[in-house]
Formats: C-alpha cells, sequence, structure tokens
C-alpha cells in the first residue's frame, strides 16, 4: 500500500498510556490533521511516526515496508517543530541549505536548490538575510522550506502555527495547504486548534484520551460525528440528553423532536444540533423558551435561549434579524433531519 499505515500502535511510559492501539491508514498525497486536546497523545504519535519515539507495540508502514526499527534519518521525512529550531548564526539560505550539506551535496547544486525553494514559498531574495531579521510568518516559511530540502517522502510539523498571531496564523494555513497541494506531499500536522484543521486537512483525526475518537473528512466530523466527545470538541453544538418513548421517539427537554427516531436498542443517549440548525420561532412552535441574551457579532447573531433550566445557542444571519430580545418567549425548533443521535 502507497502511504503511510499504522498497525496497532501504542506507546507506554511505564503505566501511562500515551497512545493506545492506534490503526489508521494514510493514502499517499494526503494532508492529515492530528487533532485533540493537550495530553490525548497526538504528539506522541507524531514523534513516533518520525522516529523520535519508540512504540512499546505495533508497527508503521511507509509505502509497504515496515519503518519500526529504521532511524529517523533513513526514513525520508521532513520535519517542522513549533519551536522552528533555525540557526540565528546562520544566513536564510545556509539554514534551507543545511541538510544538504550534511549529506554531501555539492554547493552549486546546494545553491539551485536553495533558489527553487525560496521561490517555492515566495521568498526568492532573501538567502542572505539574517534570520532576525525576519517576520514570524517568514521565520515559519524558512523552517518548511529547510525541511522541504531533501524532497521528504513524508512531511511531519507539530503545532507549527501556535507561536503566530490570529491573522498571520489564518494566511498561514491558507499557505501551507496550497503548497502541500502543489508538491502532493503526504503531511501530518498536530494542532489542537480545530478551525486549523477544518482549513486545512482532507483526514481530520480527532484524538481524546489516546484513542482516535474518529477519522474522516472534515465536513462528516462537523456533521456526522461520531460521539459526544467528537460532536463537543469540533465546533460549537448543542448537547442534549434524551430519552425514548415507547414508541421509539426522543423526549428532549420535556417534548418530542417530530420525525427523530433512535436506533433500535438505545434507550437514552444525546443528540447534537449544531447553533446554525436551531431554528428561533414563534411562541407556541417547537419547545417554549425565553430569550436570556443575543449578542451581534456583526457576521453572525447569537441568541441564547432557556429551557427548563437548560440553555440553547442559536446562530442566524443578520438578514434573518428578527429583533427578539432578552425575556422574550420564543418556540425553539430542532429541526429532525440536522440532529445527531448519539450514545452516552
Amino acid at each position: 500500500m502507497s502511504g503511510l499505515e499504522l498497525r496497532d500502535v501504542t506507546k507506554r511510559f511505564g503505566t501511562f498510556t500515551a497512545v493506545d492501539s492506534i490503526n489508521l491508514n494514510v493514502p499517499d498525497g494526503t494532508f492529515v490533521c492530528l487533532l485533540g486536546p493537550s495530553g490525548c497523545g497526538k504528539t506522541t504519535l507524531l514523534r513516533m511516526i518520525a522516529g523520535l519515539e519508540e512504540p512499546t507495540d505495533g508497527s508503521i508502514v511507509i509505502d509497504g515496508q515496515d519503518m519500526t526499527p529504521v532511524p529517523t534519518h533513513k526514513r525520508n521525512l521532513g520535519m517542522v517543530f513549533q519551536s522552528l529550531a533555525l540557526f540565528p548564526h546562520l544566513d536564510v539560505g545556509e539554514n534551507i541549505a543545511y541538510p544538504l550539506r550534511i549529506r554531501g551535496i555539492d554547493s552549486v547544486k546546494q545553491r539551485a536548490r536553495v533558489d527553487e525553494l525560496l521561490e517555492l514559498i515566495h521568498l526568492s531574495g532573501y538567502a542572505d538575510r539574517g534570520i532576525s531579521q525576519l517576520s514570524g510568518g517568514q521565520r515559519q516559511r524558512v523552517a518548511i522550506a529547510r525541511a522541504l530540502a531533501l524532497s521528504p517522502k513524508l512531511f511531519l510539523l507539530d503545532e507549527p502555527l501556535s507561536a503566530l498571531d490570529a491573522k498571520l496564523r489564518e494566511a498561514m494555513q491558507v499557505e501551507l495547504r496550497q503548497l502541500q497541494q502543489q508538491l502532493g506531499i503526504t503531511t501530518i500536522v498536530v494542532t489542537h486548534d480545530q478551525r486549523e484543521a477544518m482549513t486545512m486537512a482532507d483526514l481530520v483525526v480527532v484524538m481524546g484520551e489516546a484513542r482516535i475518537r474518529q477519522a474522516a473528512a472534515p465536513v462528516e466530523i462537523y456533521r456526522q460525528p461520531a460521539d459526544a466527545f467528537v460532536a463537543d470538541f469540533i465546533g460549537s453544538t448543542n448537547l442534549l440528553d434524551f430519552r425514548t418513548d415507547g414508541a421509539g421517539r426522543l423526549e428532549v427537554l420535556g417534548g418530542v423532536i417530530a420525525g427523530l427516531q433512535a436506533p433500535d436498542g438505545l434507550g437514552q443517549g444525546r443528540i447534537s444540533i449544531r447553533p446554525e440548525d436551531v431554528h428561533i420561532a414563534s411562541p407556541g412552535e417547537g419547545h417554549a423558551g425565553t430569550v436570556t441574551f443575543v449578542r451581534d457579532l456583526g457576521g453572525t447573531i447569537e441568541t441564547f435561549v432557556n429551557i427548563g433550566g437548560t440553555t440553547i445557542v442559536a446562530v442566524t444571519t443578520p438578514r434573518d434579524r428578527t429583533g427578539i430580545k432578552a425575556g422574550d418567549p420564543v418556540g425553539v425548533v430542532f429541526p429532525p433531519e440536522a440532529c445527531v443521535v448519539l450514545a452516552r
């Protein structure tokens, strides 16, 4: 199989399991984001793929070859970490050329490759600049170029954009994705930023408590979360407890959601419904509630509604502005097609 395959990969530190029986297939050329909260095992997993940590159990296969015992420098991969680790005493060109120099590649070919990479990252003419003269985004690009100098088969990045300010981080997300598409290189990025993962990835791998909770395309992760952890971690959602009545209908917040059925054998659980899918209606429609707060964010409006002690959030656009305010009675409608039924 072309690409990366993880087979029952586990990492234990003493009695602590940092990564627990991970199985994952990554087709060649895929952009993957390992996403999850701090301590979920995503960086440890990346380090095992890189050969910087040895799995306790399991195997790491690249292009059909078991690379588990192979040292990092023989795995044909490029790495960028949060610190970037650029050499301050070397200029931009020398930083990018460093992996070429230590491989014994002659200076003429080094210079040609540096010029090629500088053009690729839109920093042509910067070869003689000092690292201290660069902005945060430019340093990020230089680190990426250095990691790509040897044309790696696999490109690994650990929280590469976390040190940048929000505006620059968003711009770099687009640049990194465009670069990956241009090169067609299999790329794996570790991040805790949902927006970053949803923006860049072909495949989002959500991790929690050392395990993969769901691995799917961004839209599927958002619209069809596998469990309450994924639903709650990805974006914003309303998670509501339910029980089923004798007919299998879901009772939520003291009322029934018409047209929504639970899977056979599931007597209770939770539903997830995104704020943009909740409809604020006239009193008497859907569930009765009272508006507690309205937050106008310019591009969107968030309406907070209390239903029997539970707060529901609905998001609308300015064109749907209704003039409702705190204290107004409203109806809240949960469209059944937008509700995802989850086990507890």
